[in-house]
């Protein structure tokens, strides 16, 4: 019985505590994490077709930064290396100054985030990519003989492929509108990192040491995006692709930091 009193008091103790903390918490700061493919050259394995000199596919995106616009951030980061911040808002400014400018940056940067900035009066945009160690097999599930397990890898990648190739005839709004639901997100988590776990060989852990080294990355770039100064007053949009974007969403949502907004309130 008196054992049971002190845990009863630990526990009053250890929620009032919760309580104080809580009242004095500092105010979060509202992030919109914007998912989009690549609008421009990419290298990646997974990408969606888009010719950003044609005048429709210049149009759609401008219609989007609209969109965005209206949540009015003060920062807006892309994906570009922190190591060329200089050389981005050069090119920003020219952009915001000439309207004849043709950008140094090219696809969503320009297209989407050079138009939001420009709407919002945007000052500056920080680049928060991470490209040390973004090299990592992904193919390793059609490298390695004597798998444990040859399949679900295989049939996974094959099915969303399959799914992934039906959205080619959208529009870019609803190609987009479909990235940014949670479903698909979750979808390139698994594509792009999760589903390479089931590729290994007896014993060992090919597919999940090269799985590991995409979530490196990926955290890499949230300590980017945490070593941006900012006040209780801004509010941040990432701009970022799809599979980088997955990954933001997790560790936002589970930040005492940050307040992650539903980025489809803003697409409609």
């Amino acid at each position: 019985m008196f054992i049971n009193a002190i845990h009863l008091r630990n526990i009053g103790i250890i929620l009032g505590i919760l309580l104080c903390g809580n009242s004095h918490a500092q105010k979060k700061i509202e992030v919109i994490n914007f998912a989009t493919f690549h609008m421009s050259y990419t290298p990646d394995a997974h990408k969606v077709n888009f010719d950003e000199k044609d005048k429709k596919n210049r149009d759609e995106p401008l219609k989007i930064a609209k969109l965005l616009a209206a949540f009015k951030p003060t920062i807006i980061c892309v994906e570009i290396v922190p190591q060329k911040n200089k050389e981005l808002n050069i090119d920003y400014t020219s952009f915001i100054e000439d309207k004849a400018y043709k950008t140094k940056f090219g696809g969503e940067v320009a297209l989407i985030a050079y138009e939001v900035g420009k709407l919002a009066g945007v000052k500056k945009i920080y680049g928060i990519d991470e490209q040390e160690t973004a090299l990592y097999n992904y193919n390793i599930g059609t490298e390695l003989d004597n798998q444990v397990d040859s399949l679900t890898s295989k049939n996974y990648i094959k099915n969303i492929m399959k799914e992934f190739s039906s959205i080619e005839a959208l529009s870019t709004l609803d190609k987009l509108k479909l990235f940014n639901q949670q479903e698909t997100l979750q979808k390139f988590i698994n594509l792009n990192a999760d589903i390479l776990t089931y590729s290994s060989t007896k014993g060992n852990f090919e597919g999940a040491d090269e799985a590991s080294k995409f979530y490196r990355r990926n955290l890499r770039i949230f300590s980017n995006l945490n070593q941006i100064a900012v006040t209780e007053q801004d509010r941040i949009l990432i701009i970022s692709g799809a599979a980088h974007a997955a990954f933001l969403h997790e560790f936002i949502k589970r930040s005492p930091k940050y307040q992650l907004k539903e980025t489809a309130e803003y697409l409609n």
